[in-house]
């Protein structure tokens, strides 16, 4: 550390109890009170060079050792300071270094000794040595900007904190400053700026990035590197653990009792946080989505302010496919909410997800509109629904677009679907999750960052194993979030025997598995053999009324519960069984036309084919209908039933 030595007389100053004086053969004739400690001192010495003593002395009239005390309440860097400004003035060696530089120079500014008391004096020599030494090395200029806080008011005056600030930023700027290599993840000088306060801390960002010649990455680290500083750590559950020591002058506890003190620290880590998001700079990668949204999580335990959180729910949006479910499961701590998690949050997110998507070129303009019509529709080409949710954070996604925002590429786009259906997994064990709130999340991603529908039929599996208690309407609205055709061969076998889905969503997963199946046999027609009446009934989306839907299940299920009576036990009810099943009934068909052939003559082929063509189609139909549909609750007997129920319509038919 560099230093300077002002003066060349030897110390003479003595302390008597609370009174300091010098040792001369003069008289003293100047009294002067700095704190607790009394200086009996000389006028010609002191007010030759301090232009306040002078004003002082002149306004008082003191004179000689009876005359009146002059006090000096509130004196910048106290009696130490004022010691080594006398001693200056007597000539006496005075040893400055950047310990002890910024009230030494403040003292100098409060008594006016500057060039225009006298010439060379303390103020004029103490800059001249702060600009030729200390700020041309960077733990010098740290530890001169770090004493600023004690008096900081005063520094601001005489601009000697916009100095120091200027100078640590240009040794951050320069190249020959910066290593070529670093171990570090951070930047070299990012662990000594964070011990710096909060407010000195920003200034010097600012000035940074006002430079240009940091690269914006390495601004985002040192961001890091401060929040991990200073930041509390924020659990999974939402409870502060290991909160650091405050980055604010006075950060003890104060007289106001244990809750004032709590309250007093949690304003000031609001204050912070709102200045590390502002801080942020706009370079897409210059932050990692995992520390925008610890920040979020603590941003909703502070209470932060709307405009901060909506920046970080923008900038989580930006870059939303490298976050984790871990990061997206933010605790709620909202007296309004019940839930474990801020589903609101992470809503607003994909809304603003949403409009980045819609932004990307080129623009899809009839794959972003969707029907009201087609509202239960559980396979929409693009389309998608948007979420409601986002006035909870203070934040309108459908009022601003990111003029910024990269284009989302297929594959980010199919990691937000996966990373939605992880954190709706996770939301969806909560007792308390409401059902129109995770809807709103399911259909807020498009549809084409789904390419399979496996994650989504996990989330509704979970939500009914949790909320059994749920009606027949609310399960059939949350089945219409799955897309059958995109269930794997694994999905469409659990699903088949899932006792908690509704009937309807059962006969789709088996009727389109039943059309895969027959699909990869070559058989690619036979699913068109299904008369009309029962390919309507199958996929239908329930276009009317929930009373005639009801209904219409109803009736459905009791015919396809009373096809099932009788059956036996040992039935194979699996996707494989299905498709043996399948197999079985065109061997019937192979059975019945040579039944036919034996039993009739020549007159009876015109009457064959007839039933060939028809009869047959839709008997094998109405057969694999009752076959596919029959409640998972109950034991499937339909294979013992298939040829006397053959045989009857054939019987009937003659």
């Amino acid at each position: 550390m560099k230093f300077m030595k002002l003066g060349t007389r030897p110390d003479t100053f003595f302390s008597n109890e609370s009174v300091r004086s010098v040792c001369t053969e003069v008289a003293t004739d100047l009294q002067i009170l700095v704190g607790d400690c009394l200086y009996q001192l000389h006028k010609f010495p002191l007010l030759s060079k301090c232009l306040l003593l002078q004003a002082l002395c002149a306004e008082s009239g003191c004179g000689g050792n009876g005359g009146d005390v002059i006090e000096l309440p509130g004196f910048p860097g106290g009696v130490e300071a004022f010691d080594a400004c006398a001693k200056f003035c007597y000539g006496i060696t005075v040893t400055v270094s950047a310990r002890n530089l910024v009230p030494l120079r403040c003292a100098a500014a409060h008594l006016g000794m500057s060039e225009a008391a006298d010439r060379g004096n303390l103020a004029a020599k103490l800059d001249a040595f702060l600009a030729s030494c200390l700020l041309r090395r960077w733990k010098d200029a740290l530890a001169v900007l770090n004493s600023t806080r004690h008096c900081a008011p005063l520094c601001e005056d005489i601009g000697l904190t916009s100095r120091c600030v200027d100078a640590v930023a240009a040794l951050i700027a320069s190249p020959a400053a910066l290593p070529a290599h670093s171990s570090s993840a951070s930047p070299w000088w990012a662990h000594d700026v964070a011990e710096l306060g909060v407010d000195l801390f920003w200034r010097i960002m600012v000035a940074v990035k006002a430079t240009g010649a940091v690269h914006e990455k390495t601004v985002g680290d040192a961001l890091k590197a401060y929040a991990r500083r200073w930041l509390p750590n924020v659990a999974k559950d939402g409870i502060v653990v290991g909160a650091a020591d405050q980055p604010f002058d006075g950060a003890g506890n104060g007289g106001d009792g244990g809750n004032a003190s709590v309250k007093q620290i949690a304003t000031r880590h609001r204050l912070l946080l709102e200045k590390i998001v502002s801080l942020i700079p706009a370079e897409r990668d210059a932050v990692s989505c995992s520390f925008l949204l610890k920040l979020l999580k603590a941003a909703n335990i502070l209470s932060a302010s709307a405009t901060s959180r909506a920046e970080l729910v923008r900038r989580v949006a930006w870059q939303l496919e490298e976050a984790t479910v871990g990061d997206l499961l933010i605790p709620s701590l909202s007296c309004l909410s019940e839930t474990l998690y801020d589903v609101d949050a992470v809503a607003a997110i994909l809304d603003e997800f949403t409009l980045r998507h819609a932004a990307a070129p080129p623009p899809p303009p009839v794959a972003l509109a969707v029907s009201p019509d087609d509202d239960n529709s559980p396979a929409r080409s693009g389309g998608h629904r948007r979420s409601r949710s986002a006035e909870s954070v203070g934040f309108d996604g459908a009022a601003r677009r990111s003029s910024s925002a990269a284009p989302v590429s297929p594959d980010a786009l199919v990691r937000v679907g996966r990373l939605v259906d992880g954190f709706l997994i996770e939301v969806a064990r909560d007792p308390n999750m409401p059902l129109d709130k995770l809807l709103a999340i399911a259909e807020a991603v498009p549809d084409t960052a789904r390419p399979e529908h496996d994650g989504l039929y996990k989330v509704v599996d979970t939500y009914l194993k949790v909320h059994q208690e749920m009606s027949k309407s609310a399960r059939k609205r949350l089945c219409r979030v799955i897309n059958c055709r995109k269930l794997s061969d694994k999905a469409c076998a659990h699903a088949a025997q899932n006792e908690l889905l509704p009937l309807r969503v059962v006969v789709q997963v088996l009727f389109f598995e039943h059309a895969r199946a027959a699909a990869m046999a070559g058989g690619g027609h036979a699913a068109a053999e299904l008369p009309g009446s029962i390919r309507a009934l199958l996929q239908s989306k329930s276009s009317g009324s929930d009373q005639e839907d009801d209904a219409a299940d109803r009736v459905d299920e009791q015919r396809l519960r009373a096809l099932a009576a009788g059956a036996s036990p040992g039935d194979d009810w699996s996707v494989e069984g299905l498709r043996r099943a399948a197999s079985k009934i065109a061997t019937l068909r192979m059975k019945l036309e040579e039944d036919d052939d034996h039993d009739g003559g020549g007159g009876d082929d015109e009457e064959f084919a007839r039933r060939q063509q028809a009869g047959l189609a839709r008997s094998a139909s109405l057969r694999f209908r009752a076959f596919c549909a029959i409640p998972a609750a109950r034991p499937k007997r339909m294979l013992s039933k298939l040829w006397p129920l053959a045989r009857g319509v054939t019987t009937e038919r003659h």
